[in-house]
């Protein structure tokens, strides 16, 4: 097996590192804005916790209904015009959202960040698939998953001295400053060369596009990855609520567990990704995250229950398998929705593999806390009896959208028509 060495941590082309700096700058906004934006919302826009929580629950259905016709939108513009405005647009909202008082406004500011933000992953995933060569794509995502981590973290540590300051200006500077990073990438953006261009753009309007969207395949792939996506509200709120209310560690290890997760993410997203350039390897990487999310449900219910210093051990092992089956499942979601999805309708197929993600983070906390958690070791057995049996459905999905991909290649060939959809990556189908 071949070592790791720094280089592994560097895209191999001039855009692919381009795209990784614009990455950074743009998840250090985001860093800064998540760690002072409760604060925020409280001191400066005046919301009470209910009203946080509402108007966060209406944007995020707001996000989920404006991701596909986003990404249909793409598919007749391209990639990264789409990527541009997107990050043009929530620049602008940033800076109103600065100066917003009352539920009323924080409700519409809210709402028009949530329907950009639902369709940037997706297309920051076409963009940077074409700042490179196929071979190196699921490398190249890894690499821009790593620095967005370190991003944050970055971003969480402006922060706190504009926290300590406790002003309103310094509140509006966390806010002005995450969208000065959106303006700075969408500058960035525009300068990129790439090394690919994608397919000729489509040139039907978006919600032609919708409506011709018919791969029921596709769509159980992407709610197997949205299943699995769980993983974010498990490390966001199951496992900080369940330290704190189920077992006897003390408050101050949470931040531990947090700090785990990242430093985990950051040093072994990209050596993680290597397994998906085998053959085979995008699904049994999805497969794995599944076995590894149930292995975290096993471990924090039998944290329930055992001496503090036990606990804490099932905690820490705990949040080690989550940070495996995250990036077991980011490695096999991006490298299996890119390829299965038609190179001319690349933008929307992505948008709808998103859709598990937009969708679990608005059902998540309410499964996680009033279910789980509620129902104690019975309910980490039924979610994790649920991430295995999305891990068996893997491959017989993939196997389903590899049988179609092959019909439609033989009726192009036999209607004497060019091939539409770029080969799949060879590791893509077990």
């Amino acid at each position: 097996m071949k070592r790791i060495s720094l280089t592994d941590y560097v895209p191999a082309t001039a855009a692919g590192r381009t795209f990784a700096l614009t990455s950074l700058i743009n998840a250090i906004g985001t860093g800064l804005f998540l760690a002072g934006s409760t604060v925020f919302f409280i001191r400066s826009v005046g919301l009470s916790s209910t009203q946080i929580g509402a108007g966060l629950a209406v944007s995020g259905v707001v996000g989920f209904l404006a991701t596909v016709p986003i990404g249909a939108l793409s598919d007749r513009i391209g990639a990264r015009r789409t990527l541009i405005a997107l990050q043009v647009w929530r620049a602008l909202w940033f800076v109103a959202l600065a100066y917003v008082h009352g539920f009323a406004g924080f409700l519409v500011v809210s709402s028009c960040l949530a329907a950009a933000e639902g369709a940037t992953q997706p297309m920051t995933q076409a963009v940077a698939s074409d700042t490179t060569e196929e071979s190196d794509r699921t490398r190249t995502m890894a690499i821009v998953r790593t620095v967005r981590n370190i991003g944050f973290s970055v971003g969480a540590l402006l922060a706190a001295p504009l926290l300590a300051a406790d002003s309103t200006w310094a509140y509006r500077g966390i806010v002005l400053g995450n969208a000065a990073a959106f303006l700075v990438s969408a500058v960035m953006l525009a300068r990129l060369r790439l090394v690919r261009s994608s397919a000729a753009a489509r040139k039907v309007g978006p919600l032609t596009a919708i409506r011709g969207f018919r791969d029921g395949r596709y769509l159980g792939l992407a709610g197997l990855a949205g299943v699995l996506n769980l993983h974010t509200t498990l490390l966001s709120v199951g496992l900080p609520l369940w330290a704190m209310t189920a077992t006897g560690v003390p408050a101050g290890f949470v931040p531990v567990l947090i700090l785990v997760n990242t430093a985990l993410s950051i040093t072994l997203q990209v050596p993680v990704s290597r397994g998906a350039e085998r053959p085979g390897g995008a699904a049994r990487a999805l497969r794995l995250s599944g076995f590894a999310l149930a292995a975290c449900c096993a471990a924090l219910a039998a944290a329930h229950g055992p001496s503090p210093l036990l606990a804490g051990a099932l905690l820490l092992l705990a949040c080690v398998a989550l940070t495996f089956g995250e990036m077991w499942q980011a490695v096999g979601g991006w490298d299996l929705s890119y390829a299965f999805a038609p190179e001319d309708r690349r933008g929307i197929y992505l948008s709808v593999f998103s859709l598990g993600n937009s969708g679990q983070r608005i059902v998540g906390p309410a499964l996680v806390t009033g279910v789980v958690i509620a129902t104690g070791a019975v309910g980490w057995a039924a979610l994790a009896v649920v991430f295995c049996l999305a891990s068996v459905l893997v491959p017989p999905v993939t196997r389903a959208l590899e049988r179609q991909r092959a019909e439609q290649e033989r009726e192009r060939e036999r209607a004497g028509e060019p091939d539409g959809m770029r080969a799949a990556s060879e590791g893509a189908v077990a």
